[in-house]
C-alpha cells in the first residue's frame, strides 16, 4: 500500500509561486512514476505533469507546460510541482499520484494510488 501526502497548497496572488510536495509514510516512491492531477470546483478532474520514476522523463499538459515544473528526489522519497506565474484558473485542489509505469499523456489509468489532495488558491 502507497499512502501519499500532499502539501503546500495555500493562498496566493496572480503571478507569484508555490511549491507543493508528495511524499509517502509507505513505501518508498523510487519505484513509481508519479503525476499531479488537480480539480477545481464544478470541474472534472484534470491531468497536470507527470514525471518517470528516475526523473528523466516529464510530460505536462499544455495550460502549465513552462510555469509547473515536476521533480522529484528519490533520496527523499518526495515529488515536487513548482508553480510559478500562478493565474486565478490554476485554483483547485491538487493531487498526487503514483503508477507503476510512466504515462506521457493525460489518461489516469494506471494511477492506482491517490493522497488526499491539497487546496491552492490563487487570488488577489
Amino acid at each position: 500500500q502507497v499512502q501519499l501526502v500532499e502539501s503546500g497548497g495555500g493562498l496566493v496572488q496572480p503571478g507569484g509561486s508555490l511549491r507543493l510536495a508528495c511524499t509517502t509514510s509507505g513505501r518508498t516512491l523510487r519505484s513509481y512514476a508519479m503525476g499531479w492531477f488537480r480539480q477545481a470546483p464544478g470541474k472534472e478532474r484534470e491531468f497536470v505533469a507527470a514525471i518517470s520514476w528516475s526523473g528523466d522523463r516529464t510530460y505536462y499538459a499544455e495550460s502549465v507546460k513552462g510555469r509547473f515544473p515536476i521533480s522529484r528526489d528519490n533520496a527523499k522519497n518526495t515529488v515536487y510541482l513548482q508553480m510559478n506565474s500562478l493565474k486565478p484558473e490554476d485554483t483547485a485542489v491538487y493531487y498526487c499520484a503514483a503508477n507503476t509505469q510512466f504515462r506521457s499523456d493525460s489518461n489516469t489509468r494506471g494511477y492506482n494510488y491517490w493522497g488526499q489532495g491539497t487546496q491552492v488558491t490563487v487570488s488577489s
